[in-house]
């Protein structure tokens, strides 16, 4: 967390934003934000796309509306499709696969950018070391912005930090910031109907850490 204030601070920015997909990753680091910046120099986007579920928009929602934040939401559903057209006019195949899923991931890099760009706000990252180490991850997607506060965290220390601060808070006589289902349900991306990251990983977080 000083990491992310200090490097912030040298670069000249005072608010931060970040995309809120309801998962663990941007649930702690949007935890983290608030921590070094304080709730109103944070701001959260909520991305919808086509194969998002309800429960990751309400548990995105419910973690702003517990730390706080300030929330805009921006579907990616007709940004995507635009895409789906012109490739396929150009190339004249439908984009599928990973590809189908890099240009849903990018759609949303290009949103925060553009915000970042257009407001003076920091772009943070929400990736972990178990998945960058893996290469689960995409390229100007994924690993986009400029500070990766979870970028040397494998991720099940994700879960222990996630699991610890809202043990913290509750000590403190504080709502818990991290919704129990955030902590709870199989970490997906969501990019295709049903994913499940550790099936397309081909492997369980935990052994993952452990090699």
């Amino acid at each position: 967390m000083e990491a992310l204030k200090s490097f912030t601070e040298e670069a000249g920015f005072t608010q931060v934003v970040l995309g809120l997909s309801g998962g663990i990753d941007s649930a702690l680091t949007a935890v983290m934000c608030v921590d070094a910046f304080g709730s109103g120099n944070v701001h959260g986007v909520l991305m919808p796309g086509p194969y998002s579920s309800a429960h990751s928009v309400e548990d995105a929602q419910a973690l702003a509306d517990a730390l706080d934040i300030h929330t805009l939401t921006m579907p990616i559903v007709e940004p995507y499709e635009a895409f789906e057209r012109v490739f396929n006019k150009a190339c004249g195949t439908p984009l599928e696969a990973a590809a189908a899923e890099n240009t849903q991931a990018r759609c949303r890099t290009v949103c925060l950018m553009a915000l970042s760009n257009s407001s003076g706000w920091l772009m943070v990252n929400t990736g972990n070391k178990s998945e960058a180490m893996m290469g689960y991850s995409t390229l100007y997607g994924d690993t986009a912005g400029a500070f990766a506060p979870l970028g040397g965290i494998y991720k099940t220390d994700v879960y222990a930090l996630a699991n610890w601060r809202n043990a913290q808070a509750l000590r403190e006589g504080k709502v818990a910031p991290i919704p129990q289902n955030t902590l709870t349900k199989a970490p997906s991306a969501e990019l295709s109907p049903g994913q499940k990251d550790e099936s397309a990983l081909g492997i369980r977080y935990a052994d993952l850490d452990q090699i």
